[in-house]
């Protein structure tokens, strides 16, 4: 099973996920990691060279599906990049951190990824907009499983969904994956 499949099926695993699955999983995710260029391909795909704000994934970006965004775990399907892009890394990276949190790579890449989080929109700054919103339960999800020490930062993004959630129309899965976060 690719990384892709692999990650919706364990999110949508409701009983415990044994020793045997996690480590398979870890050795599929790990596997799955994108290369320097497949990274500047897509970096320069959604016009954004570089990924300088850090709005894109770095480790894990999403396979080439037809021209088409990859549906979130939610079902949803992204309008933008962002959501697909952030919402495939940080659901596989949320995992790797529950399932090997000991890993020296994927300690690396939670490092590298929550540095990357504090620069963007969604994650550090409370942005409310559009897909950006929806990408931000992403962010705090991992927050969640990989930095749970990281409370201000959890309780800002907790406290922007409050805030904002009513504000706009916004997909019911959506809700119900927040709600996944606790309270």
């Amino acid at each position: 099973m690719d990384a892709y499949n692999l990650m919706i099926a364990l999110n949508g695993q409701a009983e415990p996920v044994s020793e045997e699955r996690r480590a398979e999983a870890v050795r599929v995710f790990l596997a799955a990691r994108s290369t320097p260029d497949q990274a500047r391909r897509f970096y320069r795909g959604v016009r954004y060279p570089g990924n300088t704000g850090g709005m894109y994934p770095a480790f894990y970006i999403p396979p080439y599906n037809g021209g088409r965004k990859l549906r979130t775990v939610t079902n949803q399907l992204p309008k933008t990049h962002i959501l697909s892009a952030n919402m495939y890394e940080l659901e596989i990276l949320r995992l790797l951190a529950l399932f090997a949190p000991d890993d020296p790579d994927v300690r690396h890449m939670v490092k590298e990824t929550l540095a990357r989080l504090r620069k963007t929109c969604f994650a550090g700054h409370g942005c409310a907009v559009g897909e950006c919103f929806d990408t931000s339960v992403a962010a705090l999800r991992f927050l969640l499983a990989a930095a749970p020490e990281e409370r201000e930062w959890i309780r800002s993004l907790r406290d922007g969904w409050h805030a904002h959630v009513d504000e706009h129309s916004r997909p019911r899965a959506l809700k119900a994956y927040f709600e996944l976060c606790g309270d």
